[in-house]
C-alpha cells in the first residue's frame, strides 16, 4: 500500500494569515524582494519571511519603516482594504535611485535622465 493516494487532494500547508498575505502583496506591489525590504527596514530577511507567514504582525517599531519602504501608510499595512496597484513607474531599487537623483542639482538630473534614455533606446533597438 502506498502512503499517498493520488486520488486524494493534497494539502500543502496552512493558508497564509490575512496580515501576512497583505504584507506579501504590498511587498510584491512595491517590486521588492524580501532581502531588499529587510535592508530598507534595517531588519533581517528572516524577520520579513517570518512576518509573511505568521499571524504575528511586525513589531510596532518596524511598522513605520516598513510603510515607508513599501510606499504606503502604516494604516494600509494593518488595514482591511484591498491592496491597490501602485502608480506606474519605476519600483524597488530603481525607484529609490530615482528618488535620490531628484535631490541632485538640475544639471546632474539631466545627465541621469539622458543616460537612462540612451540605455533604454539601445535596449529597444537591440531587441
Amino acid at each position: 500500500m502506498h502512503p499517498y493516494n493520488p486520488g486524494m487532494p493534497r494539502r500543502l500547508g496552512r493558508p497564509r494569515p490575512k496580515q501576512a498575505a497583505r504584507l506579501v502583496a504590498l511587498r510584491k506591489a512595491a517590486g521588492l524582494s524580501q532581502a531588499e525590504l529587510a535592508d530598507a527596514c534595517g531588519v533581517s530577511p528572516k524577520s520579513i519571511a517570518y512576518w509573511e507567514t505568521s499571524p504575528t504582525p511586525p513589531r510596532s517599531d518596524v511598522l513605520p519603516r516598513l510603510a515607508k519602504a513599501l510606499g504606503v501608510r502604516v494604516e494600509d499595512l494593518l488595514g482591511e482594504r484591498p491592496v491597490e496597484p501602485r502608480r506606474p513607474g519605476p519600483v524597488g531599487k530603481l525607484q529609490r535611485v530615482f528618488e535620490q537623483a531628484v535631490a541632485l542639482p538640475r544639471r546632474e538630473q539631466d545627465l541621469v535622465a539622458k543616460f537612462v534614455e540612451t540605455l533604454v533606446e539601445q535596449h529597444q533597438r537591440a531587441g
